[in-house]
């Protein structure tokens, strides 16, 4: 179907203002675009250019002290600024979906995914509990989810980061919407699984004549969907057209950066592989800092009529980490990434196997013990949101584990957090701000900075960079392997972006359905793998350049 000539949504000279410690600050200026019926336009820019902000201007629902000063807001003949609190309920969620950003902020802890995707259609009176519980389940499926009847019965910290975000998509499909405003919405998602929801929303545009406001940081997946493109930079709009015009063509130096920045579009590596373990400062040079051998990890199921079920999340799965290099961790989300990595972190025990962290068995160690090993390794977790505490300014944020191992003085732990703020790309002054007044690319920064505090070992980066813009993920990327070379630094590198683990790793080894499948150096495995599922995962990867054979 063919966007209509008329804007289904018309935004003129949008501002917005946030309270700063008492003083505006203006995070959206004089933004004026259209979006048709059946159209895909992309908003990209870096964290805290102001997507976000105007993505939740349109649909009221900006954050306590943020505040809408002028411009207008037209949906479908109405303005949208002039809506009372009644008539918003009736537009929101049913002619104008929204995907957000962070899963785990937005799925109710307490209530079962299942009802949470029915709640879209009871709550607008569009059906009946018992046909909306069975349509939560049709379009858990459509969105990717394996086994959704019983899925459905389940509660959200029982699925992945990944499984989670799809939850939110079946949830904002759910009422076929006129408008969905995707705030990153495939952020969280493996490549394969990023493709298949994509094209779901390609085939609802087309069918339905739904328009998508697609915000992303993406530059590969805003390529690959997008009719066209709007930049952002600092609130204000430089640059917009046609997807082929802006990106073939682009005018302004900032579109230029963003591009060169984009590991899909401008792939390299950061630096040369490490073709084998770097001699560290103890230990012999030819045992791996960690070793991991034949885990497993079951979860028990809810009961069915058969009795107990386990789900095996971990299947017989070995590998080593070697001092100094990246082995990334790939596969679709609900493959067991993130379980295996709680297992070498001893956040969780597993069912079987071992594993040993520079010659000690971690199964063997406890209490203080346990304690002082785990300063030696350190994670940055994928959600932002969930892992800084709200109530914490960022230097408290970073300088929790200095305190937590009595680390240096006061002034000290104060000198080491403005250095760590350096070191990722933010203002020194960033420190006295917290969570709630940084963008979701800034929290994750935040959290990248708290992970270094203690001068791990072992970094376990898991989708660490997936919440930020290329432009600063490209930063950060060169950064993680600056601070690998000058530290004799060992990362697990847990990534759905084949384009970004291209750039970083030394070794990947590819995981499917709790099993891993291939394992060999990055070049190997990127350009001539042996598994049909490794070549899938390289084959979706957005905006992709054929670099990769």
């Amino acid at each position: 179907m063919s966007p209509s000539t008329e804007p289904l949504l018309k935004v003129q000279d949008l501002h917005v203002d946030y309270l700063v410690n008492g003083s505006p600050q203006e995070a959206v200026s004089g933004v004026s675009f259209e979006v048709r019926a059946g159209e895909v336009v992309a908003i990209v820019g870096e964290s805290g250019s102001g997507k976000t902000t105007t993505a939740h201007s349109i649909i009221n629902l900006l954050p306590g002290n943020a505040r809408f000063t002028s411009g207008s807001v037209t949906f479908d003949g109405t303005d949208l600024t002039r809506l009372t609190r009644k008539e918003w309920q009736g537009v929101r969620g049913k002619e104008i979906g929204l995907i957000p950003q962070d899963p785990t902020a937005s799925l109710d802890p307490l209530q079962r995914v299942g009802d949470q995707v029915a709640e879209a259609l009871t709550i607008h009176r569009l059906q009946p509990k018992k046909v909306a519980r069975q349509s939560a389940v049709r379009l858990l499926e459509e969105s990717g989810i394996r086994d959704a009847p019983t899925r459905a019965r389940q509660y959200p910290h029982q699925f992945s980061g990944g499984m989670r975000q799809r939850v939110l998509i079946a949830t904002a499909l759910a009422a076929q919407p006129k408008l969905v405003i995707a705030d990153e919405p495939t952020s969280a998602l493996d490549v394969t699984v990023q493709r298949q929801i994509l094209d779901n929303i390609a085939a609802l545009t087309a069918e339905r004549g739904t328009a998508v406001l697609l915000i992303t940081h993406d530059l590969g997946v805003a390529a690959d969907r997008a009719d066209r493109i709007i930049v952002m930079r600092r609130g204000v709009i430089v640059e917009e057209g046609s997807t082929a015009d802006v990106l073939g063509n682009p005018q302004h130096s900032y579109t230029q950066q963003l591009i060169a920045s984009a590991p899909g579009l401008s792939p390299g590596r950061l630096r040369p592989v490490v073709a084998g373990p770097r001699e560290p400062s103890t230990a012999v040079a030819d045992v791996p800092l960690v070793r991991a051998t034949a885990l497993r990890k079951e979860f028990a199921l809810p009961r069915a009529a058969g009795g107990a079920r386990t789900l095996t999340a971990v299947d017989d799965v070995s590998l080593d980490i070697r001092h100094g290099e990246t082995l990334a961790l790939v596969g679709e989300s609900g493959s067991g990434k993130s379980t295996v990595a709680r297992l070498l972190l001893r956040l969780d025990k597993p069912t079987a196997g071992s594993v040993v962290f520079d010659g000690v068995d971690l199964a063997g160690v406890k209490g203080e013990g346990l304690r002082q090993l785990r300063r030696r390794f350190q994670v940055v977790f994928q959600s932002p949101y969930a892992s800084l505490d709200p109530r914490f300014s960022v230097e408290d944020v970073i300088a929790e584990p200095l305190r937590a191992f009595s680390e240096g003085t006061p002034a000290g732990r104060k000198s080491r957090v403005k250095e760590l703020l350096e070191e990722v790309q933010l203002p020194s002054d960033y420190a006295v701000r917290r969570p709630a007044e940084l963008s979701g690319g800034q929290r994750q920064r935040v959290a990248i900075a708290r992970a270094l505090a203690l001068n791990p070992e072992l970094v376990v980066l898991d989708e660490a960079v997936s919440a930020l813009d290329v432009s600063v993920q490209a930063q950060i990327l060169a950064l993680l392997a600056e601070l690998q070379v000058q530290e004799s630094l060992s990362y697990l590198f847990i990534s759905h972006d084949l384009a970004v683990v291209q750039q970083i790793s030394d070794r990947v080894a590819v995981m499917k359905a709790g099993k891993l499948v291939e394992i060999g150096d990055a070049t190997d495995v990127l350009e001539n793998p042996v598994e049909e599922y490794t070549r899938q995962l390289i084959s979706a990867i957005p905006g992709r350049v054929p670099v990769l054979g």
